[in-house]
């Protein structure tokens, strides 16, 4: 349950740090961007799997690359589903912020999280 907030956390953050630099990219608030994180999340856990193994075979041909446009598309039916609080304008930039969102997921878990786990342990 912890690692899951903690996830969700990191999104958060990394969504805001996204709408606070590309003009294509609004985010209303921070509980905005708390909401889109969990929707965000959920679709990764439900959607995702089937997406996924729906596109198999182009996401081989691609050598992975595919689920970039995966990551794009959930990314844009969040947008939809938030309403005014979060707009993306296209898909042009859901697939840069995806791109980068993922980017930033992956050093805020690598550099941050990981570190305070093992200092916790450590602890122990």
């Amino acid at each position: 349950m912890k690692s899951w907030l903690a996830s969700l956390l990191i999104n958060t953050i990394a969504l805001m740090v996204v709408a606070g630099y590309f003009d294509g990219f609004h985010i209303e608030n921070i509980s905005a961007a708390l909401l889109a994180s969990v929707l965000l999340s959920l679709f990764n856990v439900f959607l995702k799997p089937i997406l996924v193994l729906l596109t198999l075979p182009v996401t081989i041909i691609s050598l992975g690359l595919f689920l970039i446009v995966i990551n794009a598309a959930l990314l844009s039916l969040t947008a939809e589903l938030m309403g005014d609080s979060f707009n993306i304008d296209g898909f042009g930039m859901a697939l840069l912020s995806a791109i980068i969102i993922s980017l930033l997921n992956m050093f805020l878990t690598n550099f941050i999280l990981e570190p305070l786990k093992k200092r916790k342990k450590k602890r122990k």
